[in-house]
């Protein structure tokens, strides 16, 4: 008797600590799909090149397992210790931007240095350092709650140390993670309430600082004309683009069936990376592209939806984390699909919890538990400290 009141109390406190099921379900259904695609796209290079056909779906499948079990370390730390630590963090990550550009320390790939190569695996700081960027803003908002709005320099203060580790980046270089974390930055000091005005100038001035670093480099400028018209040179500038863009044409509205894409076969680079989505589209159709989006708009959802719970309750630290999550997955993920479909110009960066890559998947799975922690605390907030550390 005495154990089934027991097993009945339990279950009553697993209820009452439930985690938000639409965005648990949004999350798992685009790791699933992610790792199923990484398998199918990447099988014929893996066979082709290293004689092992599951090679980069049995490392995506493992990244996905070591993720998961950090995310949810991370989901059983009190917000408030990140909080604490924030401005340590970012430097700590700053660091490792320094580490990246020294020659013999990080790892030179197809001309950039982004990795730091960690035995095994390879590390890009870039992933880590847009976490640490939204945690170390979140913090900032939390501490400034209010003056955003009434002090000109209260806006800048906190963009000294991002300026610093967005030049780190551009040296390694990589553009299209500055343009994220930037971004990310400044939709989160308009939703802290910064100035209109000063925010207006923000955005002048941060959009002519990218206009410059195009036309200062003549790669950059390269792939802005040739986004604009692949077809041009479809055998050298716009290659990659134009077989994305027949990838989604063959597609047609139920795809040619799963591993059954044309474009992976060496006709697509890096399909199971930067260009999963098209391979996707391929063999899924219009339909399973469509899901796609639909996947990622719900979790885009469900984080605003828990940052503004947590804005009510009066939890600016963890409602600006919600926000900056939402944002920057959202953000990454509209850019990513943008390319692939031709609509934005070519940049490396991933398809967040579904394109290959350690680094990023990893950091993902931490931000989400981050997530999950914001909601466990705004919800349940007695009993988050009670079971949690």
């Amino acid at each position: 008797m005495y154990l089934k009141q027991r097993l009945r109390q339990l279950h009553m406190n697993d209820d009452a600590m439930i985690l938000d099921r639409q965005l648990l379900v949004a999350t798992m259904a685009l790791l699933i799909i992610g790792l199923v695609m990484v398998g199918s796209a990447s099988i014929s290079m893996a066979a082709g090149k290293l004689d092992q056909p599951f090679y980069y779906f049995t490392r995506q499948f493992l990244f996905a397992i070591v993720g998961l079990g950090i995310g949810w370390l991370t989901y059983s730390v009190q917000l408030s210790t990140w909080q604490r630590y924030a401005p340590h963090l970012l430097i700590f990550g700053t660091i490792l931007l320094v580490l990246v550009l020294i020659p013999g320390v990080g790892r030179l790939v197809n001309g950039s240095r982004r990795w730091l190569p960690l035995g095994p695996v390879n590390i890009q700081v870039a992933e880590i350092i847009k976490l640490l960027a939204i945690i170390y803003i979140a913090d900032y908002l939390q501490r400034h709650y209010g003056q955003l709005k009434t002090s000109f320099f209260k806006i800048f203060a906190p963009l000294f140390l991002l300026v610093v580790a967005a030049g780190l980046l551009l040296s390694q270089p990589d553009l299209g993670s500055v343009v994220v974390i930037l971004s990310t930055v400044l939709a989160m000091l308009f939703l802290g309430g910064a100035r209109l005005d000063v925010f207006a100038a923000l955005i002048t001035a941060l959009g002519a600082g990218f206009w410059m670093m195009i036309w200062i480099e003549p790669y950059r400028m390269e792939r802005l004309q040739s986004f604009m018209n692949p077809w041009a040179d479809p055998f050298d500038s716009g290659f990659q683009l134009t077989q994305a863009l027949i990838a989604f044409g063959r597609g047609d509205w139920l795809g040619v069936g799963l591993g059954s894409s044309m474009q992976k076969l060496f006709y697509l680079p890096e399909a199971h990376t930067d260009f999963l989505y098209s391979i996707l589209a391929e063999e899924l159709g219009l339909v399973g592209a469509m899901s796609v989006i639909v996947l990622f708009f719900i979790f885009v959802w469900r984080a605003l939806v828990i940052g503004r719970a947590a804005e009510i309750a009066g939890q600016v630290f963890a409602a600006q984390l919600a926000y900056g999550i939402g944002i920057w997955i959202g953000l990454q993920a509209c850019i990513n699909m943008g390319v692939n479909m031709g609509a934005l110009p070519t940049k490396g960066l991933t398809l967040p919890l579904m394109s290959y890559g350690g680094s990023s998947l990893v950091i993902a799975c931490i931000a989400i538990g981050l997530l999950f922690r914001v909601d466990l605390e705004t919800r349940y907030p007695e009993k988050a400290a009670a079971r949690l550390r």
